[in-house]
């Protein structure tokens, strides 16, 4: 499925989209079992943010989705999961940041939420019309 929509005065097309929920405590277990799998997936300006907050499993967990959210946009081939950054913005908005890809240039929009139980996370990556 193609969908073309307009935006800010000219035409681009949804690339693909993704969606992952996980329990929490499916990550906060693999975190305590498995020292290496927080290095591994995380970066460290992701880790440095969790583990500041009070409930840093519920952190890890929606970063670990919104992070197979775009590896899924993405089409899931030649992506490591620790070369997706995701970043909260001054206004507290979720970003994306790509590291060593080649979909680097693409814009994507991520949203994120959780509860003590769940994250979930949906991601849509954008391209030019004419980007195939």
């Amino acid at each position: 499925m193609l969908c073309i929509i307009k935006v800010y005065g000219g035409n681009v097309k949804i690339c693909g989209t993704g969606i992952d929920i996980i329990e929490v405590d499916r990550i906060e277990s693999i975190l305590k079992q498995n020292k290496r799998f927080k290095n591994r997936v995380f970066t460290a300006k992701e880790i440095e943010y969790c583990e500041s907050k009070k409930n840093r499993y519920e952190h890890y967990a929606v970063r670990f989705a919104a992070k197979e959210a775009v590896w899924k946009a993405l089409g899931r081939r030649g992506i490591i999961l620790k070369n997706i950054e995701i970043i909260k913005e001054l206004d507290g908005k979720p970003n994306v940041l790509m590291k060593k890809n080649r979909n680097s240039g693409r814009e994507i929009l991520v949203s994120l939420s959780h509860t003590e139980k769940y994250a979930v996370a949906h991601a849509i990556v954008f391209g030019k019309k004419n980007e195939h």
